[in-house]
């Protein structure tokens, strides 16, 4: 292909970027992240802050090395719309600091309130030591997930996300469950006594309900291993980091059902959390947990098939076989 000079006119959208060009020129077989990188430089902003849209119908422009300028659609004399998406910070980063907060905040309360001086003085329960161990492993393997497992087909969110995401696992995975777990209150009880609540833990409660504990756990140790399974399945699809923006069809058993079984299977240990625990705050997470996840399968079920049209097999249900 022939390489020739191509003029874009540069507009704003939104609020001013300073020092944005108004017009940006750039070689015909380059790709669409050089006009990315040029508009970064340019006007001294982030490129991770840029979203670039065609002025002729409004679509996107990818920031990728694997589409070309032509590929785009620009032509000589377009128009491009520029947009600062404001602060970003990176998924890796979000993700860790999500999962620390439960990590920290589970076994710090289960010790404080376990420990602190009483007469007489607070013994754990096995329910509430199986609880703080299972969510404490559960968010370690998160951590261990995100830091040599999982790839990000974008670099950066918005920096609000951090504490929108935050609130939902520091407060409710964390704060929240913690408390109505461990803490030796006149109002928390659980399913698993029923003798009236104490103002003091003073001696571990007899487990009334043995068989709901070991199927409880088996749901976690299942929920787990098939989670991290999934997760080893859908990195296999992007091998390296430089692939992590190339989308791929998975194919391991479980993806033959639903679109996102590993939302399935984090619903299905967090269920046998909520089976040791036996709280309301973690039936309530559960609710919440399950219902954001399925609204991520809906999406991710209408990319596959927007982005494979018929090489992709469409699912009936995208999270949970025969219901969503």
């Amino acid at each position: 292909m022939t390489s020739k000079t191509l003029t874009f006119s540069v507009r704003p959208r939104g609020k001013p970027v300073k020092k944005l060009p108004e017009e940006l020129s750039l070689s015909s077989t380059g790709t669409s992240s050089d006009l990315y990188s040029q508009l970064a430089a340019s006007s001294k902003t982030s490129i991770h802050r840029l979203r670039i849209t065609k002025g002729s119908d409004g679509s996107l422009v990818p920031n990728t090395s694997s589409v070309s300028i032509s590929d785009t659609g620009l032509r000589d004399g377009s128009s491009i719309y520029v947009k600062d998406l404001g602060p970003q910070i990176s998924w890796r980063l979000v993700y860790l600091i999500e999962y620390t907060g439960p990590l920290l905040i589970h076994p710090l309360l289960y010790y404080y309130y376990t420990s602190s001086p009483s007469s007489p003085p607070n013994q754990p329960t096995t329910l509430q030591t199986l609880t703080c161990t299972l969510i404490t492993l559960h968010f370690a393997k998160r951590i261990l997930e995100t830091l040599f497992i999982h790839r990000f087909s974008a670099a950066t969110m918005p920096l609000f996300n951090l504490f929108k995401n935050s609130a939902h696992y520091w407060l409710l995975a964390g704060l929240a469950i913690a408390y109505s777990t461990y803490c030796p209150d006149p109002f928390y009880t659980t399913l698993s006594t029923k003798t009236p609540p104490q103002t003091t833990n003073t001696a571990p409660h007899k487990d009334t309900l043995p068989l709901l504990t070991y199927l409880s756990l088996t749901l976690y140790l299942l929920g787990e291993t098939l989670n991290l399974s999934t997760h080893l399945s859908l990195r296999s699809l992007r091998p390296t980091p430089t692939s992590s923006k190339t989308r791929g069809i998975p194919h391991s058993l479980p993806f033959q059902y639903v679109t996102c079984p590993n939302y399935t299977f984090e619903a299905l240990a967090w269920l046998g959390i909520v089976g040791v625990s036996r709280t309301l705050s973690s039936i309530v997470f559960l609710c919440v947990a399950v219902g954001q996840m399925g609204l991520w399968a809906q999406k991710r079920e209408a990319r596959y098939r927007r982005e494979f049209g018929g090489a992709y097999k469409k699912k009936k249900s995208v999270m949970l076989p025969g219901i969503w």
